[in-house]
């Protein structure tokens, strides 16, 4: 399969949450038209992003809602379950592990770190905080799929390179710096200065 978009895997992400939300209205189908203008783009755009992957509805009766939400289950990988491991125990990291919303998706928090003392063995929904020491030692014994980093910005790298050290081939970034990671090792930052910068540029240019 060629490479996919990063806008286009976000754009398919935002027509499953609109089919889900079909789907509990009891509708049957969808058309093209429907979902641009739920997700603020094109009826075209609809239609190409889908047929990368495939052959999907029939012209003139839309898209099954049932058959369009399992297919795109299927391509964003939600069939299964992924362990998460978050690395910081401050306010974002703690509001992050008690979200029910990841659970739903299928991504479970099972291990949360954090190197102040005044944190360790504290309880976020049900997680006892672990001392970032331990690190090595538990992913070895209880390995993950997905690492949330939620770290100072001065000791993300040093975090990441154990974590790809111990297998993981998959970072959400919430420090503010550009990391460096291995071949096989994919990296999503989340930079919460530069969306809101994005709002302000929106804003002054209305």
């Amino acid at each position: 399969m060629r490479k996919i978009a990063d806008s286009t895997v976000r754009r398919l992400s935002l027509y499953l949450r609109f089919l889900e939300e079909f789907a509990e209205q009891g509708m049957a189908t969808i058309s093209s038209e429907e979902l641009a203008s739920r997700g603020g783009t094109t009826s075209a755009q609809v239609r190409k992003d889908l047929s990368f992957f495939g052959s999907f509805g029939k012209r003139g009766l839309g898209y099954s809602v049932p058959e369009l939400l399992v297919r795109l289950r299927e391509i964003l990988g939600l069939g299964r379950s992924y362990r998460v491991a978050m690395i910081g125990a401050g306010k974002i990291g703690g509001a992050l592990a008690q979200y029910r919303g990841f659970r739903q998706r299928g991504f479970e928090t099972v291990l949360i770190y954090d190197r102040d003392p005044r944190i360790i063995g504290t309880q976020w929904n049900g997680l006892r905080v672990r001392d970032v020491a331990s690190l090595e030692e538990d992913l070895r014994r209880e390995p993950v799929d997905i690492a949330v980093l939620v770290t100072p910005a001065e000791v993300a790298q040093s975090v990441t390179d154990r974590l790809a050290h111990l297998g993981v081939k998959a970072i959400l970034n919430f420090a503010p710096v550009q990391l460096t990671v291995p071949e096989g090792v994919v990296v999503k930052n989340m930079n919460l200065a530069l969306e809101l910068e994005a709002l302000s540029f929106a804003l002054t240019n209305r």
